[in-house]
């Protein structure tokens, strides 16, 4: 039901670029919380769905170009996340694991 809701709701009021909603907006016409938000478009987009976003908020893709503006930063977000991932296993690489003496001590303030 929230696809369809979702999916119509863009197509018809905020079709193009130039007709953005903002993401709280949204959270709010929809009643969900952001991070369902973006699980719900990340859904939509696995079928196929049209639905870009920019710096200006969501909406349903009316060029060709909405969509590859849309892929273009998908595929940055997806190269700092990389990156993340690269720091984080060369943080990996030289964690040491602490003795049996300093057991217990985790997570202690």
């Amino acid at each position: 039901m929230r696809e369809e809701k979702l999916t119509a709701y863009l197509k018809g009021a905020f079709k193009g670029r130039r007709h953005t909603i903002k993401s709280a907006e949204l959270e709010r016409v929809l009643e969900m919380s952001g991070t369902d938000l973006r699980k719900l478009v990340n859904k939509l987009r696995r079928k196929s769905v049209p639905i870009c976003s920019g710096a200006d908020g969501y909406f349903y893709a009316k060029t060709a170009g909405d969509i590859v503006r849309t892929i273009r930063k998908l595929k940055v977000m997806i190269k700092g996340l990389q990156a993340a991932v690269d720091g984080l296993e060369a943080a990996l690489d030289k964690f040491v694991e602490p003795d049996s003496s300093e057991k217990g001590v985790e997570g202690t303030v």
